[in-house]
């Protein structure tokens, strides 16, 4: 059996079927200012009544309700009483489920595709203040072909004539396109529609009310144990700390492990603001020759992160030794980065790349991991990093990659090219902050690459390394693009590296979006 944890907050359950889109979806419906949480998609019906739901979500997904081993939910929600909206495949689990009959589709739909709303009175309820023609992002390849006598058709596209129903007498609703995402213009309107007009939802939802319920949440699970958390001096592991530090105070201990991979200064800034302005137990790590001398001559992106994440753990089981009922270990995982390590409640998403902190830890270390910002997006984290009162310099404070600088030396990583990188990385943030610009790019970075390009310095040939810059501008950074950084200010950090850097000769500008690019080369 699936249990939940019973709560007065109301609440929209969303059972996640595998959608890479689900986290959008509980990211819509609390922007709209009610709780979401998604939950395993078998969760019995009266676990789900234990969460005080307004309404049920069932997401998307990658298979076909006809295959003999897709995901089910409980029948018996449909007899809660409470609204239910089926997205895609949820929508198609329903009607299999209640009467109506799914089969593939003579054409699929990728994309956007235009949606037509019917003017009856049941479609005003979901499509109150949307337009009768509107555009909507499909992603399907099977449909709702007979509804059957049991539901009523809203809306249709000319290649899915059932794109949106509802059931003639329960309060369920179903769309076969994705409300969720940015590419379907009215999907907030939508959303808010069925949250409000359908649920009745009251709408008290606040990042407060998250930071509340996490942290009864994360003194339920440490109890009286000791909670080691791994500090990077970035907004994630930093809020993490301060919201783990806010439910079980003195029962934290911070490491912050110098692994030679950081950004310039990085170890003097955190050892000032953790231990000075938080008063936190923090302990560093030298363990600069430990990680460097693992690396050395690997030049494999995944097989990095491998060597990383087990210096990583090896460094954390030493030190733990030494620190007494430490059961415990705090990380700033975020959705996204579930999300591209291919996790979820319904089998797995494709894995894109590995992170260092996501899956859990070897059982031999012995740690439970605490992660109360999994479920979060980076916009998310740094509002909740502001309710919990950190600097502003903080919270706003640019994305810093788990393995470090390791994933942006490309190639054979080195004491000597790791400094050219720092100094590199640290004009390139100097002259974006004196433009005024930091805070609107979402990531901005340097990159040493494995090549070197002929220049003239003087007199003199040389064959130095080459820089690549990296500036991009997203929200959730599930997808983003590049800064289109003001031409002068390139020029001026590219002038500042060449010469203040001797042994650089090239720089360069990355300018691809996410995707098909991730936001780090490696």
């Amino acid at each position: 059996m699936n249990e939940v944890t019973p709560t007065a907050e109301e609440t929209i359950p969303i059972l996640d079927f595998g959608s890479q889109y689900v986290q959008l979806i509980a990211r819509r419906v609390r922007e709209a200012g009610v709780r979401a949480l998604l939950v395993d998609p078998a969760t019995p019906a009266a676990e789900l009544k234990k969460l005080n739901p307004v309404g049920l979500i069932l997401s998307g997904g990658p298979s076909s309700v006809y295959q003999a081993d897709a995901p089910r939910c409980d029948p018996e929600i449909f007899n809660l009483g409470v609204p239910i909206l089926g997205i895609c495949y949820g929508m198609q689990m329903a009607a299999e489920l209640l009467g109506g009959k799914v089969k593939k589709g003579t054409a699929g739909e990728y994309g956007s595709a235009k949606l037509s709303i019917s003017g009856t009175p049941e479609a005003a309820e979901l499509f109150s203040g949307v337009p009768s023609s509107t555009s909507v992002w499909m992603s399907h390849g099977d449909q709702v072909y007979s509804p059957g006598n049991e539901f009523l058709p809203l809306a249709g596209t000319h290649d899915c004539p059932l794109a949106a129903m509802r059931h003639r007498t329960r309060p369920f609703f179903g769309v076969q396109f994705h409300p969720e995402v940015t590419h379907t213009p009215h999907g907030g309107k939508i959303l808010e529609n069925f949250l409000y007009r359908v649920c009745k939802a009251a709408g008290t939802w606040r990042m407060g009310n998250f930071m509340e319920i996490s942290t009864e949440a994360i003194r339920r699970q440490v109890g009286t144990g000791r909670v080691i958390c791994g500090l990077s001096g970035g907004v994630d592991s930093a809020v993490a700390a301060a919201l783990i530090h806010r439910a079980i105070g003195d029962q934290l201990t911070c490491i912050f492990v110098d692994n030679g991979l950081l950004r310039k200064n990085e170890r003097q800034n955190v050892e000032s603001t953790f231990r000075d302005h938080f008063h936190i137990d923090l302990r560093v790590i030298d363990a600069e020759v430990e990680f460097l001398s693992a690396l050395k001559g690997v030049t494999e992106p995944q097989a990095k992160r491998k060597i990383i994440g087990k210096a990583f753990i090896d460094v954390f089981k030493r030190e733990a030794k030494s620190i007494s009922d430490a059961r415990f270990l705090a990380q700033g995982t975020l959705y996204p980065d579930v999300i591209e390590s291919g996790q979820g409640y319904w089998r797995t998403a494709a894995n894109i790349k590995l992170h260092h902190n996501v899956g859990g830890l070897p059982a031999e270390l012995g740690f439970e991991l605490v992660e109360p910002l999994r479920e979060l997006f980076k916009d998310e984290v740094r509002r909740l990093g502001e309710v919990l009162g950190l600097p502003e310099s903080m919270v706003w404070r640019h994305p810093f990659p788990g393995p470090g600088l390791a994933v942006r030396c490309i190639g054979e990583i080195t004491r000597e090219r790791l400094d050219i990188l720092r100094d590199a990385d640290e004009i390139f943030l100097e002259e974006v902050v004196a433009a005024g610009l930091y805070r609107s790019t979402a990531q901005t970075f340097a990159v040493l690459l494995p090549v070197q390009s002929v220049a003239v310095m003087g007199d003199d040939r040389s064959y130095n390394p080459v820089i690549a810059l990296r500036s991009v501008d997203s929200s959730d950074f599930m997808t983003a693009d590049w800064s289109r950084l003001p031409y002068d200010l390139l020029a001026r950090v590219s002038n500042r590296i060449v010469n203040e850097l001797r042994s650089v000769s090239r720089v360069v500008y990355d300018v691809t979006s996410k995707p098909p690019g991730t936001i780090e080369w490696e």
